[in-house]
């Protein structure tokens, strides 16, 4: 297993290099989207409408992070079980998305879009919310907002810790293979 300090602007041009297992810290511009989220972005794209931000070279971090307290740019910000966002992923990846965090293994439609956009599934450590809201330098709520801490924010990492779950060579490092 290696181990790389990445940029979020350089994992589309990187992820060739990633291997399931890796270690990954990440820094960079990452917005964070769970599945109420998720399908409002997809209605989005199939209606035509503009989106909060660009897909394109983006990563999307699967977590509802809680009000920042005192001090800090965010409070607690697990990663929630990517599963829910299965269904919306593909799309998202065929829109160019170039990786997603979050906890948990992918159907095979996902993984099948990991490799064919040379994407990557990076898992970040469930029940680490608070230790994890210490990466997050910056964040900006953007759009959704009814959604609350669900809503999609823009949240600046510094040196966060991940490990890559599934590789665009459909490697994995899930017992179950590429499911």
């Amino acid at each position: 297993m290696a181990e790389y300090v990445l940029n979020t602007a350089e994992l589309k041009s990187k992820a060739a290099m990633l291997r399931a297992g890796d270690r990954v810290l990440l820094s960079g511009t990452v917005y964070t989207s769970r599945d109420a989220a998720h399908k409002r972005l997809v209605s989005l794209i199939n209606e035509g409408g503009d989106l909060p931000f660009e897909l394109d070279g983006s990563c999307i971090y699967y977590a509802g992070p809680t009000p920042a307290p005192e001090g800090m740019a965010i409070g607690s910000c697990g990663p929630t079980t990517s599963g829910r966002m299965d269904p919306y992923a593909p799309l998202l990846l065929d829109k160019g998305l170039s990786a997603m965090i979050g906890k948990g293994e992918r159907n095979e439609a996902v993984c099948q879009a990991i490799c064919r956009n040379k994407s990557v599934y990076l898992c970040a450590i469930g029940g680490a919310g608070a230790l994890t809201a210490k990466c997050v330098e910056e964040c900006e709520e953007i759009a959704f907002f009814d959604l609350g801490c669900e809503s999609v924010k823009r949240i600046k990492i510094k040196n966060f810790p991940l490990i890559v779950g599934i590789d665009c060579h459909g490697g994995t490092m899930f017992n179950g293979g590429n499911s």
